[in-house]
């Protein structure tokens, strides 16, 4: 209703620009008045008015075929289906969901009519009658039913009006009750007062020219209720086949419950400045609901649902257009503003990572976009364009490596052949970072590879000039050994070979090809009960001392002691990937009684030699 007199506002002023006569001097303003005795709700504006006939027309034109039909219009109306809104003047039928009685009083600012009344309860057609009124005008009265009674409330119309009507454009004034100065020697009396309770003008209407920090800081404040300012912004229009205008800004914060299932996310949806809803969640994908703001538009109609949002062509070109909106902004954000970028993806960079998986048509918008630490930025983030600029003369690939923390990332034995080459790696260390960099696969052609898997190939990641791995089968000793192993290890393994990565550490995990990394398997056992994980491949390092050692144990024939050794060496290796022993005591055991052997010889050593 509140709209309708904002539209008959516009259609004086419109139509004064040539009759000048027709405007007046009065402001033109909506006025909301309740009656708590009567319960009654008054809404009056001193627009264009209506005649006899536009009354027909615009309030009678369903039951101008009959009481029937109009009957069944009404029927359909407190059934909840939104179609009546704004099809016979916006949101007017509506009236009858909470009124038993709906009076119109309106004159018309041209054609020298008095006023007319039209009348009706929503059940027996309508009546037209002359009726006095001295000014131009509609006056919407709503005789309330008995379970509707609290709308007579000023403090509810108040509420009412600042959520669905707070952007109309022209004042909207509450008449409230408030007591009058106090007079000496007399009872506090008291009167009516007009109160404006509508901002007006809405900021995303007004010029971009025209606005301060201070106004978007203000407007963000009053749409979101946090006090921290957003760290980036964006206000745009689009004309064309859609009209729409947008303010979208990113929060200083992440909500506490950014990554609950119910955690309502979306812009706030106008059209023509009459709020429609919060969290309009179907304007924007998924991983960008961290984005708050407003769209505006001027083509949706105003009974819009969630069902109509989802199937419309409409809202679906917005939100394309809004997404690549975001896209510019967090752009813009990261080259001019590298310091609040690295706050904002401290805050969200988990969720927009998501977005290479779950929308992966937008991962070449993303991908500029992604942050790292890296074994050169353990404490700074790195892009994957800064990686590419800095990778040495004949580095193929872009190398990673997953861990529970930087500090365990970068401690990684994967990591051993790529730092001697002098090749950066990125360490990911957030849960998603495996499932989202399976959906990237490559930055500008350049391939995302693991240095834990199984397919990492240290040839080819060897600089020119530099000695390739051999690939040839081991000796005859290292062949047994590693026939030792697998006896021992059986099926907990998928083999085990001869590392071309290790240069200082004795053995290392890896992951085969298609399997997951610990990290993603600790997540699927807590979420996926009986999940027991993929098989790993040992891969030993033939200089290293200790495997040296093994191997001319192994060669003396069975031996007890190297069936410990073995366990020893498969826990160590899935202890520097976070993976616990599944037999923790009979580790500590084994690892106790060796130490104990090691460092009862160093002993015995120490005593039988001569004094120096």
């Amino acid at each position: 209703l509140v709209s309708n007199a904002s539209d008959a506002l516009d259609k004086l002023r419109y139509r004064a620009l040539t009759d000048h006569d027709l405007r007046g001097d009065d402001a033109l303003e909506i006025r909301v008045s309740a009656d708590g005795v009567a319960h009654t709700v008054t809404i009056a504006d001193n627009g264009i008015g209506m005649t006899r006939d536009e009354l027909v027309k615009n309030l009678g034109t369903v039951a101008h075929s009959g009481s029937r039909a109009f009957v069944e219009a009404l029927a359909d109306a407190s059934a909840g289906k939104p179609q009546l809104i704004g099809q016979f003047g916006v949101g007017f039928y509506s009236a009858f969901l909470v009124a038993d009685r709906v009076e119109v009083l309106t004159r018309p600012a041209e054609g020298g009519e008095d006023g007319w009344l039209w009348t009706s309860d929503g059940r027996d057609g309508f009546t037209i009658e002359p009726a006095p009124r001295a000014t131009r005008g509609t006056t919407i009265t709503l005789h309330l039913k008995e379970d509707q009674h609290a709308l007579s409330s000023p403090w509810q119309l108040s509420s009412l009006i600042s959520r669905y009507s707070d952007y109309v454009g022209y004042p909207i004034l509450l008449e409230e009750e408030k007591y009058a100065p106090p007079v000496e020697g007399e009872e506090p009396k008291v009167e009516k007062a007009w109160r404006q309770v509508n901002k007006g003008t809405a900021l995303w209407q007004r010029a971009k020219s025209d606005l301060s920090d201070d106004d978007y800081a203000e407007f963000y404040k009053h749409l979101t209720h946090d006090w921290e300012p957003p760290l980036a912004r964006t206000h745009f229009t689009i004309e064309g086949r859609q009209l729409f205008t947008s303010v979208l800004f990113v929060p200083g914060k992440a909500p506490f419950n950014l990554y609950s299932n119910d955690q309502q996310h979306g812009v706030r949806l106008y059209v023509k400045r009459v709020f429609i809803m919060d969290d309009c969640r179907e304007l924007l994908p998924t991983f960008l609901r961290f984005v708050r703001g407003v769209v505006d538009s001027d083509d949706l109609p105003l009974n819009v649902s969630r069902e109509l949002l989802q199937d419309s062509a409409i809202v679906q070109s917005i939100k394309k257009h809004l997404t690549k909106r975001v896209f510019d902004m967090l752009d813009e954000t990261a080259k001019e503003r590298p310091e609040d970028y690295a706050k904002l993806w401290d805050q969200f960079g988990a969720v927009l990572k998501e977005g290479l998986h779950t929308n992966p048509e937008n991962k070449d918008r993303l991908a500029p976009l992604l942050r790292f630490r890296s074994t050169r930025e353990k404490d700074g983030w790195v892009s994957l364009a800064d990686y590419k600029a800095r990778m040495p003369e004949g580095q193929k690939a872009i190398y990673y490596v997953i861990g529970e923390s930087v500090a365990a990332a970068a401690a990684s034995p994967h990591l051993e052949a790529l730092d001697k080459r002098g090749y950066e790696t990125l360490l990911l260390t957030d849960p998603i970072d495996e499932w989202a960099i399976g959906a990237l696969e490559e930055f500008d052609e350049l391939p995302l590879t693991s240095a834990m898997g199984a397919e990492l190939d240290v040839a080819e990641a060897a600089a020119d000039g530099e000695e390739k791995p051999s690939d040839e089968t081991p000796p005859p000793a290292l062949q047994t050994l590693i026939e030792r192993f697998e006896a021992v290890l059986g099926d907990r393994v998928e083999g085990v070979k001869m590392s071309k990565r290790l240069t200082t550490s004795a053995a290392c995990l890896v992951v085969p090809e298609g399997g997951h990394h610990a990290h993603m398997e600790r997540l699927l056992k807590a979420t996926q009960p009986g999940y027991a994980g993929g098989k790993r491949i040992l891969e030993l390092n033939g200089d290293h001392a200790l495997v040296k050692d093994l191997e001319r144990l192994a060669g003396a024939g069975e031996s007890p002691e190297l069936a410990e050794w073995i366990e020893v060496v498969y826990a160590q290796a899935g202890l520097a990937e976070g993976i616990l022993p599944a037999e923790p005591n009979r580790f500590v055991q084994s690892v106790t009684r060796l130490l104990t052997e090691a460092a009862h010889a160093k002993a015995a050593a120490a005593t039988e030699a001569p004094p120096a």
